[in-house]
């Protein structure tokens, strides 16, 4: 007898901050039960046979409603309850997550001679994603790059690059990012405000993120794919170099294309190896 009941996401995780309010057809309260750490609600209260509504409600998530009947063996099972975000915005479970340096990639594009691309990458790198629980967009972001790391494929082109005219990394040996809130750019979108510190130079950036969904991995653990993408100018982190050739193009755009993939792992650590 009693009330079964499972709440996930819609990634198919628990939520086990849920609870589970049963009334009967006048609106009284029969029965309240909250989930445990897998989501799932076992209450052992015996109802009376007849026709209840079932309210799920979890903060940060819309509620859910439903109608469960009672049979006579008093057992009302109510089965899976999936719970939205609230406002149909979705972001991972809440609670710490560690950027996967070897499943993700810093990468930066930028225009050559006026009619071609240089792709560059960073190989060292890492960071923090925190998701809030009651207000997803106090959900924080710290990241951290080894300005050094840079990889274009060249190297007489990567040793100008962490100089003086670039990234110099000898006095700025880190670029690092920091949120400073969270808007929702649509139900699985968001731009992310926050200070970018490179070249010595800190300066507002939004990134453009889309969460790409939840899963788990073959070692235990759970992950969250996020893609992002921004447009900085090289100006405004006083990286005024340039060589203009004979014909009056710029060698190098004013403008870098970033684009990054990222995997974190659930947790405040990464996964020991």
């Amino acid at each position: 007898m009693g009330l079964t009941a499972k709440i996930r996401t819609r990634d198919g995780w628990a939520v086990s901050h849920a609870v589970v309010t049963v009334t009967d057809m006048t609106g009284t309260q029969v029965l309240r039960a909250e989930a445990d750490a897998e989501g799932a609600v076992r209450d052992t209260t015996e109802l009376a046979p007849g026709a209840y509504t079932v309210i799920v409600t979890a903060v940060g998530y819309a509620p859910a409603a439903s109608s469960a009947i009672v049979t006579a063996s008093g057992r009302a099972e109510v089965g899976t309850v999936t719970l939205a975000r609230q406002g149909g915005t979705e972001l991972p479970p809440p609670g710490p997550w560690t950027i996967d340096p070897a499943h993700s990639s810093v990468a930066a594009v930028a225009q050559h001679l006026g009619i071609s691309s240089v792709h560059g990458r960073f190989t060292e790198f890492g960071g923090t994603i925190e998701i809030a629980p009651d207000d997803v967009t106090k959900s924080r972001v710290e990241a951290v790059i080894r300005a050094a790391s840079i990889d274009t494929g060249n190297g007489m082109r990567d040793t100008h690059l962490r100089s003086a005219d670039f990234l110099d990394v000898e006095n700025n040996p880190e670029i690092t990012f920091r949120s400073t809130g969270l808007t929702q750019a649509g139900p699985d979108r968001w731009t992310v405000h926050g200070e970018l510190s490179l070249h010595g130079v800190v300066r507002p950036v939004d990134l453009d993120l889309a969460y790409l969904g939840t899963g788990a991995d073959p070692w235990g653990g759970t992950r969250a794919a996020f893609r992002a993408t921004t447009e900085l100018h090289r100006e405004d982190f006083a990286m005024n170099y340039n060589q203009v050739l004979q014909a009056g193009i710029a060698a190098i755009g004013t403008t870098l294309k970033v684009e990054l993939d990222i995997q974190a792992v659930q947790g405040d650590s990464l996964p020991q190896a």
